[in-house]
């Protein structure tokens, strides 16, 4: 038994490249959402998110039960299997050198949720009222941030800003981050691509996720006022609705 979800998905090209390397892949029916950003050359990027999104699907299509203590499992699974893939297919063709993607998979038992993390895309939660970020970006700036070096105002325009720390697929060794929590009702979650959080503060983010509108339309703004922000990268959304559990 999981909670009952809607969800929905949708990935933009942006205003600025020449070709969208993000996926993303929603599935209520299976009890989860999963948003991959991919990197590498010029075609890579979008093979290693692509295979990400494959692996999620098939792992969750495989596995149909759903307990709090094998779902942190089959998370992590995903993750692992979509880095030897990726990191495989990288070493077989020298062009697909340094391919990897950053990833988020949210999935859903009876009473909670996990969420597995690599990377700087991200996943939020919006409960009653309040918008909150559930992943850390594995990224320079924010460990300049965590050791006081930098100030939050010093963020969104830092020279590093787009290093990131981990990434599926570069390495053989991957660590995931695993995130666990209780759903409530009302709940809405949302994964998205650096190409949304780099472009829109959380402010902005929490008032359109709390305007009346269902979710497509609430991805379509958000996608909308990314880009009107300058639309710099590829943009995805997802997002999750627990209507009961």
């Amino acid at each position: 038994m999981m909670s009952k979800i809607i969800s929905f998905g949708k990935s933009d090209i942006g205003l600025r490249r020449p070709n969208n390397e993000d996926t993303f892949v929603v599935r209520p029916e299976l009890g989860f959402a999963a948003v991959a950003d991919g990197m590498g050359g010029p075609a890579s990027g979008e093979v290693a998110s692509r295979m990400f999104a494959d692996t999620a699907l098939e792992v969750f299509s495989t596995h149909s039960s759903r307990s709090e203590k094998e779902l942190p499992e089959l998370v992590e699974n995903i993750f692992q299997l979509s880095n030897e893939k990726i990191f495989i297919t990288a070493q077989d063709d020298p062009r697909n050198q340094g391919m990897g993607c950053t990833a988020e998979v949210l999935a859903f038992y009876s009473e909670g949720y996990v969420a597995g993390h690599v990377g700087d895309s991200r996943t939020y939660l919006l409960r009653e009222g309040q918008l909150r970020q559930i992943t850390k970006d594995h990224s320079i700036v924010q460990d300049q941030l965590d050791k006081g070096l930098i100030k939050p105002d010093n963020v969104r325009n830092h020279a590093l800003k787009h290093v990131i720390l981990r990434a599926v697929g570069v390495k053989e060794d991957l660590a995931v981050d695993i995130i666990r929590g209780k759903s409530r009702p009302g709940d809405i979650f949302l994964l998205c691509s650096d190409g949304l959080s780099d472009m829109l503060e959380d402010s902005t983010i929490r008032e359109v996720l709390l305007l009346p509108l269902n979710l497509e339309e609430k991805a379509d703004r958000l996608i909308g006022l990314a880009k009107a922000a300058g639309g710099n990268d590829n943009i995805t959304v997802t997002l999750c609705e627990v209507l009961a559990s």
